[in-house]
């Protein structure tokens, strides 16, 4: 049995028929095709499927398609401007955010909110936004770094 949904993903509406236990990220990744949220422990403990959901972030993963019905969705593919990448994103590359890349577009997603409620945070409050984001490659200095370092762009 399917159930009738409207996503609107980056800012693009997508009728769907999914499953009613359907999650966010397998839908947005298998119908709408935006693969930046990843797959990693696929039980909100990693960080890497997050998405914002008007506005908030969420683990995809553990959230059902039929919960976003209505609601605005952000997708990592959705925080760039086309090829101009954010403050944020430039900051990343710029420090070492990014080494083999598969947590990178949770961080990213959890700092944009971040960013978006706090334009000025502290280390610690930077710490904690990403505390639900896992990182096997990079010590987390170099992605701290590159959200401070975007805070001060502004």
């Amino acid at each position: 049995m399917s159930i009738d949904i409207t996503l609107t993903v980056n800012g693009v509406s997508h009728p769907l028929a999914v499953d009613p236990h359907a999650s966010l990220l397998h839908t947005v990744r298998d119908q709408v095709g935006l693969t930046g949220s990843k797959e990693g422990c696929d039980d909100s403990e990693c960080g890497a499927c997050m998405m914002l959901i008007d506005g908030r972030p969420v683990n995809a993963c553990s959230y059902l398609a039929v919960q976003a019905d209505g609601a605005e969705v952000t997708t990592v593919e959705g925080l760039a401007d086309g090829n101009d990448l954010t403050p944020l994103q430039r900051a990343f590359l710029e420090k070492g955010g990014v080494q083999c890349g598969f947590c990178t577009p949770g961080m990213l997603i959890s700092a944009t909110a971040l960013l978006r409620d706090h334009p000025r945070p502290t280390e610690d409050q930077i710490r904690i936004a990403l505390s639900g984001n896992l990182c096997r490659c990079t010590g987390y200095d170099g992605i701290v770094a590159a959200v401070a370092a975007a805070a001060e762009q502004g």
